[in-house]
């Protein structure tokens, strides 16, 4: 059997079409991590790590710095469905320890170290999405900037003011005594 250019042709636009519809059904990297942006707000991650992920202080205890963690994309996965024990970083996967055993643990095993239940659960997709807004905006960067801030909060929001640089300003005289 011959093909004809006409077969070769039509078979070529089928497979366009198959891929264009491939790619179109997948959501863009950039709109998953926008949504993990807006995870990162309403699950509270800014609660304990702040808007800049540098941590501190909040209503979980001290959190550690998103900036400086060494841990990969799946670990990092793992502790917010998991939660990290004997800390005050909840757990977001529903069913976590009790029909999905975290770090190989169940509630029994791990009794008074148990994490705190997050005010809600996010579902696998919402998880990834966080997580992939930590690696590409928070993890392995410097302090903060106000490029960053304006990012996150909006060109117009006051709070970034505090990550401005003075301007430049002339030389300013020694005033000091001279001996």
């Amino acid at each position: 059997m011959t093909r004809t250019p006409l077969f070769a042709a039509t078979a070529i636009i089928i497979s366009f079409a198959a891929t264009i519809r491939i790619l179109a059904a997948q959501p863009a990297v950039q709109d998953r991590i926008d949504v993990g942006k807006q995870v990162f707000k309403s699950a509270n991650c800014v609660g304990c790590h702040k808007w800049h992920g540098n941590g501190g202080g909040g209503y979980g205890g001290d959190a550690l710095s998103l900036r400086k963690t060494e841990l990969t994309r799946e670990q990092i996965i793992e502790t917010v469905n998991c939660g990290r024990p004997g800390t005050g970083m909840p757990f977001h996967l529903r069913g976590a320890y009790e029909s999905q055993p975290c770090y190989g643990l169940t509630r029994a095993q791990i009794s008074d170290s148990m994490p705190p239940e997050a005010a809600g659960f996010l579902r696998p997709g919402e998880v990834e999405a966080v997580v992939d807004y930590v690696i590409a905006h928070v993890k392995g960067k410097g302090e903060p900037t106000y490029d960053e801030c304006t990012a996150f909060f909006g060109s117009a929001s006051r709070v970034c003011g505090i990550y401005k640089t003075p301007p430049q300003s002339a030389a300013v005289p020694d005033n000091s005594p001279k001996n």
